[in-house]
């Protein structure tokens, strides 16, 4: 796999749901492994995240068709929903079994098989903090999970729940949101548990190249003593982190199996340190979405061991469509940014059409919008330009801005950095601001190692920049950009 690998997040049953519409079928995911899958080894994506593929729990599907919150918002985005179109949560897992919708467990071998002809690897999700409320081991072995009381019930409404065993057990819960109504909160300070998830992750692998591990810092032993010591008695936290075990077992059997943690609070390096292969960058996404080029520029001058394993996007399932949170000019930016930095890259199935609708998980049936073709233009020029393999094993390196001439404070709006190796180089320049703005790029004079004279073209409008000559390094490349206007360079 690359360096700076490029992956695409699919929700796998709104998927197959738009094919079938499409070609009115009724199939399985192995009956399109050749339609989409193809395309998007075109535009040089290293790994697909089919989100939701386990199979969902029914008492799950019956709060988020009786939730009324809930309803109001199916109301809101599909008018005239109806019952087929609720799944429930693909994050309270009734069991690893893939959902009988997408097809059989062979079946779904197939569509690993083929994507990994085609250069692909597969990702699933992996859900360590907590499972469905009618998980099958709330029968079978309640004690894996924090019990409560009848006086805890009281003491914390919501928080609690008997399950259908008689068992008073904890929901999930992320210390900051209300819990998850539709699960039930492990014990990672359970041995038992321990192994029973490790065996779970053990089957999971079987079935992928790689896992996304759903709230992965939730299961640090100071953040889950932080959470919930108070209920578990006098019990001392275990000599090692469960992900530092559970990494080691999985890649003991599959040695380049992919780790993927979402993750938040700044633990990032943590889990890094643990084995996680990519951790999200959350940061990076608040930072585009409310900050400006300063805050970027001096959050891209972290450790480069840390960038190149953090997870990049400006849209996934859990934040609202890029161009309605960005808008369309701003979005188009922080594409940019994202997408031409080091670290993966996240594209969210629906993001290169600009939808528009966020779809919240507990539904399968998407609304209906129409693709924009300015938007689709867009994306697949900074894929094909994303895609080469300087970007991919070269060297990345910050380029400074200098003001364009007296007086002119613009530059500060523009952020600039390059890729080079030693048969190309590529330039990125974006003025992340509501502003035109101007500067001098300053560019290393090993960009003459061939030449005398640096000639380059911008890959987004076709036009040619002023040639530079190595005696004029000095005053680097003139660019004015308007507003949140991007430059992609290529040597003509």
């Amino acid at each position: 796999m690359r360096t700076h690998p490029i992956l695409y997040q699919i929700n796998a049953l709104s998927f197959l749901q738009r094919l079938n519409e499409a070609n009115r079928l009724h199939s399985t995911i192995s009956d399109f492994i050749d339609r989409g899958w193809r395309m998007l080894m075109n535009r040089g994506f290293d790994l697909v995240w089919l989100m939701g593929v386990w199979q969902r729990s029914p008492e799950a599907r019956k709060i988020a068709l009786n939730h009324q919150g809930l309803r109001e918002h199916y109301t809101r985005i599909l008018p005239g929903w109806n019952d087929d179109d609720v799944t429930g949560s693909p994050y309270a897992v009734y069991s690893y079994e893939i959902d009988s919708r997408l097809g059989s467990k062979e079946e779904f071998l197939q569509v690993k098989s083929r994507l990994n002809q085609l250069g692909i690897k597969l990702i699933l999700d992996f859900v360590p903090n907590h499972l469905a409320i009618d998980h099958s081991w709330t029968f079978s072995n309640p004690a894996r999970f924090i019990n409560g009381n009848e006086n805890l019930q009281r003491e914390h409404p919501g928080w609690f729940f008997k399950s259908a065993s008689g068992a008073i057990l904890a929901h999930g819960r992320d210390p900051y949101f209300p819990p998850w109504s539709d699960t039930v909160q492990v014990n990672f300070f359970s041995e038992d548990m321990r192994a029973a998830l490790i065996g779970e992750l053990l089957k999971v692998a079987e079935l992928c190249d790689g896992v996304r591990c759903d709230m992965a810092m939730l299961g640090l032993n100071d953040v889950f003593a932080w959470i919930w010591g108070a209920f578990l008695g006098n019990v001392t936290l275990p000599n090692k982190e469960f992900w530092a075990l559970a990494i080691r077992e999985v890649k003991r059997r599959y040695p380049k199996f992919i780790f993927m943690a979402e993750v938040y609070w700044d633990l990032e390096k943590r889990l890094q340190d643990l084995g996680f292969d990519f951790t999200y960058d959350k940061k990076l996404y608040d930072l585009l979405l409310h900050s400006g080029s300063a805050d970027l520029r001096d959050y891209l001058k972290m450790d480069a061991a840390l960038q190149n394993g953090m997870v990049r996007f400006i849209e996934n399932h859990d934040e609202q469509r890029a161009v309605s949170a960005f808008g369309v000019e701003k979005s188009k930016a922080a594409a940019v940014v994202m997408a031409t930095i080091p670290g993966m890259h996240l594209f969210h199935d629906g993001q290169f059409e600009g939808k528009k609708i966020h779809l919240p998980i507990q539904l399968q049936q998407e609304p209906h919008e129409g693709a924009d073709r300015e938007i689709a233009d867009f994306y697949e020029k900074l894929l094909d330009y994303a895609r080469v393999a300087v970007m991919h094993y070269g060297k990345w390196m910050f380029l400074e801005c200098q003001p364009f001439d007296s007086g002119n404070s613009s530059h500060r709006n523009i952020l600039a950095w390059c890729w080079h190796d030693e048969s190309d180089v590529r330039v990125i320049m974006v003025n992340y601001s509501q502003l035109g703005s101007q500067a001098r790029i300053s560019i290393p004079e090993c960009f003459f190692s061939k030449a005398p004279t640096l000639r380059l073209r911008d890959h987004l409008t076709k036009q040619n920049m002023p040639p530079v000559r190595k005696e004029e390094i000095e005053n680097g490349i003139p660019i004015h950009l308007e507003p949140w206007q991007s430059c992609l360079l290529q040597p003509v």
